[in-house]
């Protein structure tokens, strides 16, 4: 994968922003000020005036803006998190990933997806590599193929049931910690007997806290699980799991948007508080908050945008 950073002046990085407006997505990161998706690449700005391109279309793209200082950036930042065994990715793994949590319509999706060491080779044929260089359309084509072949798990906790049990004080971090525990359970169960050599859990709280999270479960899984940030890119299991949850996450906005009436946008944005400002306007808050996340910001940008429209 190409790769190349860019320092730019206020100036250049106005311009570029403008530039690349049209292919702009939601990314809630440190120090990220903007970001956008091309077919054949990936564009984040930060507010320190560097500019990182990612893919296959990234030196063409860095061009544009090459001025600035151009680097040669590792291909990947080293992931956090607990020291794997050697050889790993050629281990069976269970692994599990989650989506939609930073998205203020839809659902939180959860997969977990177990890879026996002599389906690897056959789960990259499919096309399962990380899912963050993949796009909604191919990973749509690629699901249905992999939830055929591989045991798994998916779970999704829908809006209505998210507001319920946020409402009852629960965290983002212990909705996704019962989530993942819950979709664990569920492939080893279906494994009958079979172990996995390691369970892997794409990061999202230090070991501890992921258990305190969910310490007053009946049964909690434990037995070689590691935590590692960036995990689908450590084993084909973890990218498998999260192609499946964000498959998931996409057929539930699929059913949300024709309740909506409505392409709903994913992210959390300024074109997501348009859009719930028009089902605002349209269906009234009780609608707009069963297909939303309504203690998101978003709920209450959209009143006032609705409020200037009435």
């Amino acid at each position: 994968m190409g790769q190349s950073v860019l320092q730019l002046d206020n100036e250049k990085m106005t311009k570029l922003i403008n530039h690349y407006k049209a292919f702009k997505i939601i990314r809630n990161a440190p120090g990220v000020v903007f970001a956008a998706k091309l077919p054949d690449a990936a564009i984040t700005a930060y507010k320190s005036g560097k500019v990182l391109f990612q893919g296959g279309g990234a030196l063409r793209e860095a061009s544009l803006w090459g001025d600035g200082e151009t680097q040669t950036a590792p291909l990947l930042s080293k992931p956090k998190g607990e020291v794997l065994p050697d050889r790993f990715s050629e281990m069976s793994v269970l692994g599990s990933d989650e989506t939609g949590t930073g998205d203020f319509f839809g659902p939180v999706t959860v997969a977990a997806c177990f890879v026996r060491a002599d389906q690897i080779e056959l789960v990259r044929e499919l096309g399962v590599k990380d899912s963050k260089q993949l796009n909604d359309d191919l990973m749509r084509s690629i699901a249905p193929d992999l939830q055929a072949t591989l045991v798994h798990s998916v779970l999704t906790l829908t809006n209505e049931k998210y507001n319920e049990v946020q409402a009852k004080g629960w965290s983002q971090g212990k909705i996704k910690a019962l989530l993942h525990n819950q979709a664990l359970k569920h492939v080893l169960r279906k494994l009958n007997g079979e172990k996995p050599d390691y369970i892997l859990i794409d990061q999202f709280a230090e070991r501890g806290i992921y258990y305190n999270h969910i310490k007053n479960q009946p049964e909690i899984v434990r037995e070689n699980v590691l935590f590692s940030t960036k995990a689908e890119g450590l084993h084909v299991a973890v990218a498998a799991a999260s192609i499946i949850a964000r498959v998931a996450f996409l057929e539930e906005m699929d059913r949300l948007s024709e309740i909506a009436g409505v392409r709903l946008p994913k992210g959390a944005g300024k074109i997501v508080d348009e859009a719930a400002a028009k089902i605002l306007l349209k269906s009234g808050e009780e609608t707009l908050k069963s297909m939303t996340k309504w203690h998101f910001a978003n709920a209450q940008k959209a009143k006032k945008i609705a409020a200037m429209k009435r």
